[in-house]
Formats: C-alpha cells, sequence, structure tokens
C-alpha cells in the first residue's frame, strides 16, 4: 500500500515535470498581443477617419464570439453609449479587419432619429485576427473597441 502511494507520488512528479518542461519550450512560440495593440495597417485607417488621431477607448462594446468556425458568416453587435438626442448623438461607426483584402468591412452612418446607437450585422472574416469598431460622435470625439477572433475556416482569401 505505501509503495503504490510512493509509486503514485513520483509519477505525478515525472508528469508535472515534462509537462513544466514542454511549456517552457513552447510558451514563448505564442504570440500574446496586449488589449487594443491596434496593428499599423489598422491605426493609419483608424487615423483617416477620426481626423488624424486616436480615438479613445470606452463607450463601445463590440460583441463576436471568441471562435468561429467559419469565416463566411459572423455574427457581429456594436453597441454605443449615447442619449442620441438633437445634442448628443453617434454619427458614424466604422468596422475594421486586420487581415481581410479588404479592412474596412463597414461604415453606418446614424443620427439622433435613430433611437439607439446599436448595429447588428454578419461579416466575412480572412482568418484568425482583430476586429476594431470605431464610433464618431457629433462633437468630433471618437472612441473604440477591439476584439480578437479565432476563425477556423477562412472565407475571404485573395483571388476568392
Amino acid at each position: 500500500m505505501i509503495y503504490a502511494k510512493r509509486n503514485i507520488l513520483q509519477r505525478r512528479r515525472v508528469l508535472v515535470g515534462i509537462i513544466g518542461f514542454l511549456s517552457s519550450l513552447f510558451l514563448p512560440l505564442c504570440k500574446v498581443r496586449p488589449a487594443y495593440a491596434i496593428p499599423e495597417k489598422l491605426a493609419s485607417l483608424i487615423r483617416q477617419v477620426t481626423g488624424g488621431r486616436m480615438p479613445q477607448i470606452g463607450r463601445v462594446k463590440l460583441k463576436l464570439p471568441a471562435l468561429a468556425e467559419s469565416g463566411n458568416s459572423v455574427r457581429l453587435n456594436v453597441k454605443v453609449e449615447s442619449p442620441m438626442t438633437p445634442e448628443a448623438y453617434v454619427k458614424q461607426i466604422h468596422i475594421f479587419s486586420e487581415k481581410n483584402p479588404r479592412p474596412i468591412i463597414a461604415r453606418f452612418s446614424l443620427g439622433p432619429r435613430a433611437g439607439r446607437a446599436e448595429v447588428n450585422t454578419r461579416i466575412r472574416l480572412a482568418g484568425t485576427q482583430q476586429v476594431v469598431a470605431v464610433a464618431i460622435m457629433n462633437d468630433q470625439s471618437a472612441w473604440m473597441a477591439a476584439t480578437e477572433v479565432v476563425v477556423t475556416a477562412a472565407a475571404c482569401v485573395e483571388g476568392s
């Protein structure tokens, strides 16, 4: 009985050691991007839309599935905190993708009569990438949100 417990403990130590060794080999290969690290390709497009400045983070909620089985049709929901009155409203919502052949996915124009600043649609994605939503307010302030989407089967690739 004592011998069996020692054997189990030894096996567990060996397994933990092997897992630790393998993780030390492969963990540095994983690319970890800090939140809202916008690629330069998208940053220049965002600056064009916002008049040369990067938007502030907040007020925009971007919902996409963390894992999309197919990039052909991925649900997207953008909601912006705004009273949508004639004094304060969302003028435009822009959607950008990091790796699509055409990085500008959509632009929605809104006004105070829209009632609420929310957009629901489906988009195509060319593989795992970051999607960014930028909201331009009537006072010319800009707000953004970004999220990473893992796509198992890419949709829009060059030449398709």
